[in-house]
């Protein structure tokens, strides 16, 4: 069967041709189960590998958070980069793979006491933190650990901000890496996060600033700091072109070396980047109605069961399998009962038929790992080609 997809130049500007005839291609091979994740493995490896290329001295992490599938996981372990994680949860995939603990950091800074056991048990000795409480928890659960401070940086441009939860600022920073170090931890570095999905160049120029003016104030203290983690924040086109992960490096590369000793040490953490435009959700049509001169159509996945971020104000681009010529403005919307799940508005698409196919395309992360069961809808299953 050959699928009738209604292909405009919108589609390949925002992921790659060859990604998108992968997905064709599996699509038309045999009958499809809905709603499913497609992965193309290619493009995984492809933008796993250019992220750090521009940045002298980098060491890369994956977010496990961003996409946690099992057969992802162990198709990334073969590039033999890192891993980053924030729970026992994501430690069992890890450990079931057979990761070995020095490719694997934890970057939340606030870690439960249960992770924090297993991680010592395991042998992982890079943690994030930004509280007293922190320093305290990781002294007692993994003495001499290796640690690093989250210092709060605007996040101004990102489609998905991270400022307020976790941060500390200059003042503060300073007297929590003196106390990781009298308390017998390894205060080794500093962390920051420009907010996800950021396309603001100049919230790393921003970033880089104030760790500098914190590694020095270190120094005056006593405190030799030797690694700085950028995490991540690289974007990726959703219904948008946006800034290349390499304009983004060079700059970054640029400015840590004008900066910084030369023997530092780099941290990245991507996710999204990695992962995301990668990957093309598989959706069906199960309804349509007219509501007060608004046209709904209902598909099979929605913000309960993968599409969480469209309600943090992530846009996606679609494609629909449609014999119709003509277009209509949609609201779109899930499967559930409940009035929530409501995924975009005046989405213009060519009428379907119940059933067609819908396509969301750079649907690879933070879908899957944000996905439940709720209302009894299925979690998309990942197929990775």
């Amino acid at each position: 069967m050959v699928r009738k997809f209604k292909l405009e130049s919108i589609h390949t500007r925002m992921i790659s041709k060859a990604t998108l005839f992968k997905v064709f291609h599996c699509l038309d091979k045999k009958k499809f189960e809905t709603p499913s994740l497609i992965i193309d493995s290619e493009k995984v490896k492809e933008k796993f590998s250019l992220t750090g290329q521009n940045i002298k001295r980098s060491y890369v992490f994956y977010a496990v958070k961003a996409n946690p599938d099992m057969e992802i996981l162990k198709f990334l372990n073969q590039l033999d980069k890192g891993f980053e994680i924030a729970s026992e949860g994501e430690l069992k995939i890890l450990s079931k793979i057979g990761i070995q603990p020095n490719r694997i950091i934890s970057s939340n800074p606030v870690k439960s006491l249960k992770f924090l056991e297993m991680a010592h048990e395991y042998g992982i000795n890079h943690f994030s933190f930004d509280s007293i409480d922190e320093v305290e928890k990781i002294g007692k659960f993994v003495p001499e650990a290796n640690v690093y401070i989250r210092l709060s940086v605007p996040n101004e441009g990102s489609e998905w901000p991270l400022s307020k939860k976790f941060g500390v600022e200059l003042e503060d920073a300073v007297d929590l890496l003196c106390r990781a170090q009298n308390r017998g931890l390894n205060p080794m570095g500093i962390t920051f996060h420009v907010g996800s999905q950021c396309t603001n160049l100049y919230n790393w120029n921003i970033a880089l600033d104030k760790a500098k003016i914190l590694w020095d104030m270190a120094e005056k203290k006593g405190v030799k700091l030797e690694m700085l983690n950028i995490g991540g924040g690289y974007p990726i086109n959703y219904t948008k072109s946006v800034i290349e992960i390499s304009t983004i490096e060079k700059n970054i590369n640029k400015l840590i070396w004008e900066r910084f000793p030369e023997n530092i040490k780099i941290h990245i953490e991507p996710g999204r980047a990695v992962i995301g435009d990668a990957g093309v959700l598989v959706t069906k049509v199960i309804g349509k109605a007219k509501r007060q001169d608004n046209n709904w159509l209902y598909i099979d996945m929605g913000v309960f069961n993968g599409l969480m971020e469209s309600l943090g104000g992530i846009k996606y681009t679609y494609l629909v399998e449609s014999n119709n010529p003509n277009k209509k403005n949609w609201t779109l919307a899930g499967p559930s009962c409940d009035s929530f799940d409501v995924i975009d508005k005046n989405v213009s698409l060519y009428e379907p038929d119940i059933g067609n196919l819908l396509l969301i395309l750079s649907g690879g992360a933070y879908t899957i790992s944000y996905a439940s069961e709720f209302n009894g809808f299925s979690i998309p299953k990942t197929i990775l080609i």
